[in-house]
């Protein structure tokens, strides 16, 4: 769901024309099920009533999956708004979930939440000043008791990804940039694409220090 690039590449519509282009089960990062997602999920045991927002998470699955086990404050962001369209026509109107059509590079947060998941955002920054951001608009979003899941292109995964550079990492560089929290878990995926292409992933999970203050 890598679509919160677009304001740091300066192209807006570009994941607009990719869903529009390929559906959402044919962009490469769809996947029929989100199962490391859940499995952290479980792993750092995220309450069914906290507020979870899932970023970048566009026409995922992740959403319906969180629903059908009784998660009750459901919000994605993204960018694309056909995406969000896919989702919300998919889940239909008498679902709770807020859609956000924010660029996480803008976006200014209204609320707090205790569970931030990414699968594929961070990794389209590529500069220190918009990772530096990121990094800071999660401190401020997550409660002192926050988690969050990160999982971005493995260092052996691709260099690009819909033609835009991406930086890779291994757990390790993750975990370094994570100053104030606590790895709870960290693991590798081969992501396959719908076309067959094997992508690794690198994935992190961890556990806000509720000594941290929020906004470092």
């Amino acid at each position: 769901m890598p679509s919160q690039s677009a304001h740091a590449n300066g192209r807006p519509q570009q994941w607009d024309r990719r869903y529009a282009d390929a559906g959402a089960t044919g962009v490469s990062w769809y996947q029929p099920e989100p199962a490391v997602s859940l499995e952290l999920i479980d792993r750092l045991r995220v309450p069914k009533g906290a507020p979870v927002i899932d970023v970048g998470g566009g026409a995922s699955l992740l959403v319906d999956r969180l629903l059908a086990r009784g998660y009750t404050d459901l919000s994605v962001l993204d960018v694309s708004s056909t995406a969000l369209e896919i989702a919300h026509h998919r889940l239909g109107d008498s679902t709770r979930v807020r859609f956000l059509r924010e660029d996480i590079m803008t976006w200014q947060p209204e609320r707090q939440y205790a569970l931030w998941h990414d699968r594929a955002v961070f990794h389209f920054l590529t500069h220190d000043p918009e990772q530096a951001k990121y990094l800071k608009i999660i401190r401020h979003t997550l409660t002192d008791s926050g988690a969050l899941i990160i999982a971005t292109f493995a260092s052996d995964g691709p260099e690009s990804c819909s033609g835009l550079p991406v930086a890779r990492y291994e757990a390790t560089d993750l975990e370094r940039l994570l100053d104030g929290f606590t790895v709870v878990e960290s693991r590798r995926e081969e992501h396959v694409t719908p076309d067959g292409t094997v992508q690794p992933f690198t994935w992190i999970a961890a556990n806000r220090d509720p000594r941290t203050p929020q906004g470092t």
